[in-house]
């Protein structure tokens, strides 16, 4: 069954994914990344699973640890069967205050951290007897206008490009690479971005969480290489 890492797995989509993840059996072993090791307990405590879990406090923006981290969970729980990028980052910020700073701390967590990841992970999954699978959380973001918002949406077209050639480029492997681009979803991050949005109205975490479970089940083989967009009615 394998292990599956789930960044981001403190709160919002990424908790909900854990979570539903576990409760399917889909893996032997989870490994929970997040920068709070608080929020990754509280994430364990919610999970009804009978994998084994391993909570990981790391911080994504620290590039030159991932392939240290990527090699220590390998080295602990065996075959690397998925990778979820869900871990994402935004201060949002028109283009006349937005400053170098902000584009990088955006594109390292959003951009250069799952590329490392990728590339690590990928080493171990290429050797795996039944091929492996990568999911990226982009966003809408990424495919449509967002005055003010241009770190975030910027890194999130580069999500959506990276994960299409990286389709092709790793199914030599039996690697599937999918992509999906959420729309207006209550977490965290979406407060930085709509400060003023009532959550309540909006599409929850749990939903997009139970969508990532059905991609990476064994019986999903026809939707990767695309830009899955989950979007729901304003209620």
């Amino acid at each position: 069954m394998g292990t599956c890492i789930i960044t981001g797995a403190g709160s919002g989509i990424g908790r909900a994914a854990a979570v539903e993840i576990g409760k399917a059996g889909l893996f032997s072993h989870l490994v929970l990344i997040g920068r709070s090791a608080e929020k990754l307990a509280e994430t364990r405590a919610q999970m009804e699973t009978s994998s084994e879990v391993e909570l990981c406090t790391y911080d994504l923006s620290d590039l030159s640890g991932i392939p240290e981290l990527v090699k220590g969970i390998r080295e602990r729980t065996g075959e690397i069967a998925c990778l979820l990028n869900i871990a994402g980052y935004t201060d949002p910020q028109p283009l006349f205050t937005t400053s170098v700073e902000n584009m990088e701390q955006t594109y390292r967590v959003n951009v250069f951290a799952p590329f490392l990841l990728i590339r690590e992970c990928a080493k171990y999954m290429r050797t795996n007897a039944d091929g492996a699978k990568i999911l990226n959380v982009a966003s809408t973001a990424g495919i449509t206008p967002r005055p003010g918002w241009l770190s975030y949406a910027s890194s999130k077209a580069a999500v959506i490009s990276m994960s299409q050639t990286l389709t092709e480029e790793l199914a030599e492997y039996g690697i599937r690479v999918y992509c999906i681009s959420p729309g207006r979803c209550a977490t965290a991050l979406r407060r930085k971005l709509a400060p003023n949005e009532d959550q309540t109205k909006i599409m929850q975490p749990e939903e997009v969480g139970h969508i990532i479970c059905e991609l990476v089940s064994d019986s999903e083989k026809c939707l990767d290489g695309q830009n899955i967009i989950i979007r729901k009615k304003n209620l």
